[in-house]
């Protein structure tokens, strides 16, 4: 087991110009906010996929530095729900907005400012908390100046509008990471250690091992699958030489486990052995992988069921 996620329980007494707080990441669906908080907290924590919607739960990183402890809230993107997990998806990510010290709202800075940007735009207009408009995606940028130019006074407008502070930079190469983690920390008020140091997320392992899994799936299945999956980590059985985890992938019709299972359950086994790699790099150990597959018909229409998903409106 690593040591982020086997931290001393000791919580210091915080020196009296320590600074500490709650920053949510917002914006759009695959916007970059998973990627830009690993890179933050130095760890992979959230999943990362191409798929839009990614994240679901509301997940914590914390990042200690001498000066500070940066509690980031990863918030599902904000998006008009279909279904009953979006709103409850949505919903969570709105109660992030109003229990936080900042909101950074990270934005695709290599595409012009569109609606969903601007639903955000007016739904952060009614709150109270500091916004850092986040330029996410720089290195994206096209290469012509007069075009790169256009791009970021489409978002530096509605920025100057509403009085909020931009930073520029790039989630996946972290360039301009270091300006904007400062900024963040200045705007926070002097605080407390609200985790040990040595702590980078407040979610247990069996929760990152999940997500370890469903990342896996989105990325091998693609839109064939999309946000029909729930994975729940049934059991873990720490043993002196090997970990294991079984786990069951949940799908709401019998037409996506045959995908997920694949010809002769050899898309099954991709997942597996992708998702163990990664549970390894996780857990520093060696991990044996039961996975199997399991319908549960319409989950993501069920409240009663997406609670024993694990999916629940946060207070």
């Amino acid at each position: 087991m690593t040591d982020e996620f086997a931290p001393s329980m000791i919580v210091p007494t915080a020196p009296p110009d320590f600074k500490s707080g709650f920053v949510a990441i917002v914006g759009r669906p695959n916007v970059g906010k998973s990627t830009l908080m690993n890179q933050l907290v130095g760890q992979k924590i959230a999943i990362t996929s191409p798929v839009a919607q990614t994240t679901r739960n509301r997940l914590r990183g914390i990042l200690t530095t001498d000066q500070s402890q940066i509690i980031f809230v990863d918030t599902p993107g904000i998006h008009k729900p279909h279904h009953e997990l979006g709103r409850v998806l949505v919903q969570n990510a709105r109660t992030a907005i109003t229990a936080v010290d900042v909101v950074l709202f990270v934005v695709d800075s290599a595409v012009e400012l569109g609606g969903g940007d601007r639903f955000i735009v007016e739904l952060l207009k009614k709150s109270p908390t500091p916004i850092i408009l986040g330029l996410n995606k720089q290195d994206q940028q096209p290469d012509d100046p007069d075009t790169v130019t256009q791009l970021d006074h489409s978002y530096r407008a509605v920025a100057e509008e509403n009085g909020w502070t931009v930073a520029k930079f790039s989630a996946l190469t972290g360039e301009g990471l270091a300006g904007l983690q400062q900024e963040l920390s200045d705007r926070l008020a002097p605080g407390p250690y609200y985790y040990p140091p040595d702590l980078v997320t407040d979610q247990p392992e069996r929760f990152i091992m999940g997500e370890l899994i469903r990342e896996q799936l989105l990325l091998l299945t693609r839109q064939e699958v999309p946000h029909s999956v729930a994975i729940t980590i049934d059991r873990v059985e720490e043993k002196p030489k090997i970990t294991h985890v079984h786990a069951a992938i949940n799908v709401e019709r019998p037409s996506q486990k045959g995908i997920v299972i694949g010809k002769s359950g050899t898309m099954l086994k991709a997942i597996g052995t992708a998702a163990r790699e990664q549970i390894q790099k996780l857990i520093a150990g060696q991990v044996y992988l039961d996975l199997f597959v399991r319908v549960q018909p319409k989950w993501r229409q069920s409240r009663t069921r997406l609670a024993e998903l694990g999916y629940r409106v946060e207070d």
